[in-house]
């Protein structure tokens, strides 16, 4: 197995034909990677490129990670359709590869008379999309299942079938899977220029010159300037900032469902959901900005959420904050997806992928290979992928540190090097090693869950530490 991975350096070089990509995906975040996997299904010349240092590094890192049964998507959009393929699709993956998920249900808590009045209407949608497992809860019923609930909910929509996922192995897997099976993936390789002719695309990058016959542009926040490159000026990506706080373990049977509000104009609002991490978060805001950088977080966004927290369940606050994060989405200004093929150009643009990214992405993935093949894509017969099994992150399922077998086999495993996350010397070791190795240490905290508990790498962190900077080149 020839694996082509590059972080520094100039590209490989392009002397002829043979060294000309067939396809290039620009955008290595969780819809990005899944096109690249579903490509490399296909006996393609493939790149996958990044301007960061780290595939997911972008809104794919910092999401709710909640995977959509697609009940409240736009009946008929292109959205609705891809969220309820790539929701089945991705929960077969899941299951296939290791990926933690878990069932845990939703409920969408109404507080008014209004919001109780609009549930029926929330369920007829659920209808139209295909979705009916849904029914109506009475408070009582809401209060018996969720006893930690604030005063004053009314009744609930049951949406039995939501669940939550690992933001960070998901787009991981689809890369390393891809990466196995042969396509080129080149970080820290920022896009400056797209001249087009009619043999295809010459990329100038921030590591020189990629030549492509077809070009597929998946990059997120950054998806309209690289539209506007090919020429078009179809849409503007306005950074819609959602800040989230993450509460420590301890709060974990605070919540047994993820607890939604009625949706508003902006978006599904301020929801508590736990993680399969076995932590607690509240969040996001919704939070329209110019800076596609402005990731951090602010007293005043923390501040409604802990206001709006307060009401949902009044207990939570009480507990320790762990972390606060913020995420950038790729809002538009209107509610589908932007996908589009350009057939003259040998070009597909992937934007406007939102909150329902991860879930819908392994159904883009296959759409897009739809439409790659509509702008004259010869792709041939697919093949099998080589099979793969992710890490195990997930609090459901048996961690390496409780493995007796394991352990037996490898001390490594029961060797803890980050206590308050379990995280064993093997596991930090297996990840350094892996196809597709971190580049900094939160990336490797993205593949272990190294530094990411209450103590915030107070005591792992300068272990951890000298473990990557062993293992740098």
């Amino acid at each position: 197995m020839t694996v082509t991975l590059t972080t520094t350096g100039p590209l490989p070089p392009e002397k002829g034909a043979e060294h000309t990509y067939d396809v290039t995906v620009i955008g290595a975040g969780v819809v990005g990677a899944a096109i690249a996997r579903e490509l490399s299904r296909y006996q393609l010349r493939t790149a996958l490129i990044d301007a960061a240092d780290d595939i997911g590094n972008g809104t794919s890192k910092a999401n709710t990670a909640i995977l959509h049964t697609g009940f409240d998507a736009v009946p008929g959009s292109l959205e609705a359709r891809l969220v309820r393929e790539g929701r089945d699709l991705l929960a077969d993956y899941a299951a296939e590869t290791g990926i933690p998920v878990e069932r845990v249900g939703a409920l969408l808590v109404a507080w008014d008379e209004d919001q109780l009045a609009a549930l029926p209407l929330l369920r007829d949608k659920a209808v139209r999309n295909g979705y009916h497992a849904s029914r109506i809860i009475d408070a009582d019923e809401l209060r018996a299942r969720e006893p930690h609930l604030g005063p004053g909910a009314l009744g609930a929509l049951d949406v039995p079938d939501e669940s939550i996922i690992c933001p960070w192995t998901t787009p991981l897997a689809f890369a390393t899977q891809a990466v196995r099976a042969g396509v080129h993936l080149h970080l820290n390789c920022r896009v400056r220029d797209v001249r087009s002719d009619a043999g295809g695309h010459t990329l100038t990058t921030s590591r020189g010159p990629l030549r492509t016959r077809y070009l597929v542009n998946a990059a997120g926040l950054y998806a309209d300037e690289i539209d506007r490159l090919l020429g078009h000026d179809v849409f503007t990506v306005t950074p819609r900032r959602g800040q989230l706080i993450v509460f420590d373990k301890l709060a974990r049977d605070l919540v047994g469902h993820i607890l939604l509000p009625v949706p508003g104009p902006a978006g599904k609002g301020v929801l508590i959901a736990p993680t399969v991490f076995g932590n607690v978060l509240l969040g996001p805001t919704a939070e329209e900005l110019d800076d596609k950088t402005a990731t951090g977080s602010t007293a005043e966004g923390l501040h409604l959420l802990r206001e709006k927290g307060r009401r949902i369940v009044p207990g939570l606050l009480d507990e320790e904050v762990t972390a606060v994060y913020a995420g950038l989405r790729a809002a538009t200004g209107q509610e589908d997806y932007r996908i589009q093929e350009y057939p003259a150009l040998r070009y597909v643009a992937v934007g406007g992928i939102r909150s329902t990214g991860l879930t819908a992405s392994m159904a883009i993935g296959r759409h897009v290979m739809e439409l790659l093949a509509a702008t004259g894509l010869d792709h041939g017969e697919p093949h099998p992928l080589p099979p793969l099994t992710m890490p195990g992150l997930g609090d459901a399922s048996p961690r390496p540190y409780l493995s007796v077998g394991l352990i037996a086999g490898d001390p490594a495993y029961g060797t803890l090097v980050c206590h308050c996350e379990q995280v064993t010397l093997g596991e930090i070791r297996d990840a350094l090693a892996s196809t597709i190795p971190p580049n900094s240490l939160d990336g490797l905290r993205r593949r272990t869950r190294a530094r990411g508990g209450r103590c915030q790498a107070f005591y792992c962190g300068a272990a951890v530490r000298a473990l990557f900077e062993e293992a740098r080149p």
